[in-house]
């Protein structure tokens, strides 16, 4: 009865993050996912944020450490070799090498406004027109055909929660739904975001329910930096999704995606835990 997986996973390999590969393949299967993408952040060039990602000398050794995990657990848990990438068009070249390497199970990707690299040349002068920029930026990332899914897609509203008004930015927001919903891409529901400034999922009800309306697929992420978040809050999410219009929710296994219904869904994660 396995179906859900975690898509959006990070060790400690990030630096900001804890646990081991083995560590968070457990909490799994306590979870009763199906598998785990593990997600760590993807080396970028000129030393872009380094207290965050790993080095670009350590990408084998990433490799290998979830090739040793993914052999002890076969036939109990699927895990993916997936990659988070900040995106911005400046790095479209690196991007496009990175996504070539090999072939990862699950190509993430983000637009990062906390980053110092990101604020030194979007995050300038008014911060409404700050906001506007980040979904311009998304819709890029969406059109750039690099990526599977979209991560924690309205991350922005946590930059500037004192002005975050969901009205003020809906037509911007919607013009950008627009142009993802003719890529493909799936978005994902980051529920880490009742952690953050703004205390809800990322994106926020308005926004799901207006993917809802653009039949833009939706993939679950907690956005793990420990193993005790793995699949945190998963029933709370599909519960949102049902509210915002859909019926369906994304499956990103090994390289592909496929839909499932959220009642199922639901279920596959009450069913106690037999290993």
């Amino acid at each position: 009865m396995r179906l859900l997986w975690e898509t959006h996973s990070h060790t400690e390999l990030c630096h900001h993050a804890h646990g081991s590969v083995a560590e968070y393949a457990a909490r799994a299967l306590e979870q009763n996912l199906a598998g785990i993408h593990i997600t760590c952040h993807t080396p970028l060039p000129s030393g872009f944020s380094p207290g965050v990602r790993m080095r670009e000398d350590q990408m084998n050794l990433y490799v290998d450490m979830i090739d040793e995990v993914r052999e002890q657990y076969k036939g109990r848990l699927e895990i993916g070799t997936g990659l988070e990438c900040d995106y911005l068009p400046e790095l479209e070249p690196w991007i496009a090498q990175i996504r070539e390497r090999r072939s990862w199970s699950h190509f993430l990707g983000s637009v990062h406004p906390q980053t110092g690299e990101y604020k030194a040349t979007y995050a300038l002068g008014i911060p409404t027109e700050n906001i506007k920029r980040y979904f311009l930026l998304l819709a890029k990332s969406a059109e750039s055909g690099f990526f599977d899914t979209l991560g924690h897609p309205d991350l922005i509203k946590n930059e500037y929660p004192e002005i975050w008004k969901i009205d003020s930015f809906l037509t911007t927001i919607c013009n950008t739904l627009d142009r993802i919903a003719t890529t493909g891409v799936a978005m994902e529901m980051n529920t880490s975001g009742w952690n953050k400034a703004i205390q809800e999922v990322n994106p926020g009800p308005v926004i799901l329910k207006e993917m809802a309306k653009r039949n833009i697929p939706v993939v679950l992420g907690a956005d793990a930096h420990r193993p005790t978040r793995v699949g945190d809050r998963f029933l709370e999410g599909l519960e949102i999704l049902e509210v915002a219009g859909y019926k369906e929710v994304g499956v990103q296994e090994i390289g592909k995606r496929r839909m499932i219904p959220i009642e199922a869904a639901k279920k596959s994660l009450s069913f106690p835990l037999t290993v």
